[in-house]
């Protein structure tokens, strides 16, 4: 069963068996929040499932379908990333990129030849990982930090790298095992010749604004 009729079904259950309460001369009484009352504590996956529409997870694979897919526009590829970094944004969509199978295509385009779709590709990564500390774990365990690091340093094109720059940041503050991965590929003049603790928000700061400035 899908999240969304996981959710709906819960809801159903619980406004249900709440809807009516007996009184103490044995009739009922309606509760608020019965009939007539928003649908509160429903996800919008819940509502969408009640309407017949698609989910957050079917939404996110059709758009990484259009961003892999050789026959669409760079323009409708564009407006697909776009929407699936929307869509990441919610930290249960984010952490969802895994089990369906979403990072692998996500991280290729890291690589195309397309400076708008290598920014689009830092872009989500960098809201994936920011504050998730599971998407962080997974980013590393797939090799994907040297790789964004890389991207932030030397990427021809300034608003691709720029993102990368984004998407290095969100990697490593408070998760030192990214931290300690991205200063294998970092330049020395840039990261400084000391330890960098990945809680020091001030280090941090001044070695995006460095990587930023080219």
């Amino acid at each position: 069963m899908d999240k969304g009729m996981s959710n709906l079904l819960s809801w159903s259950i619980e406004n249900s068996q709440n809807a009516q309460q007996p009184t103490q001369d044995g009739t009922s009484t309606q509760q608020p929040g019965s009939k007539g009352a928003e649908p509160r504590g429903l996800t919008e996956d819940a509502i969408r499932s009640l309407m017949g529409g698609p989910s957050d997870a079917d939404l996110m694979k059709e758009a990484m379908h259009v961003v892999v897919n050789p026959e669409a526009t760079l323009d409708n590829k564009v407006i697909a990333f776009d929407n699936f970094e929307q869509l990441i944004e919610n930290l249960d969509n984010a952490n969802n990129m895994e089990p369906l199978g979403l990072w692998t295509p996500l991280m290729n385009q890291l690589e195309s030849s397309e400076p708008s779709m290598r920014k689009m590709a830092a872009w989500c990564v960098g809201t994936a990982v920011q504050n998730n500390e599971k998407c962080q774990h997974y980013l590393l365990g797939i090799g994907g930090v040297p790789k964004v690091a890389k991207m932030a340093v030397e990427d021809s094109d300034n608003a691709a790298r720029r993102k990368a720059v984004y998407a290095l940041s969100s990697t490593v503050r408070n998760f030192q095992p990214g931290m300690d991965e991205a200063l294998k590929v970092l330049p020395s003049n840039v990261t400084g010749p000391d330890h960098v603790n990945a809680s020091d928000m001030d280090v941090i700061d001044a070695i995006m604004a460095k990587l930023r400035e080219g």
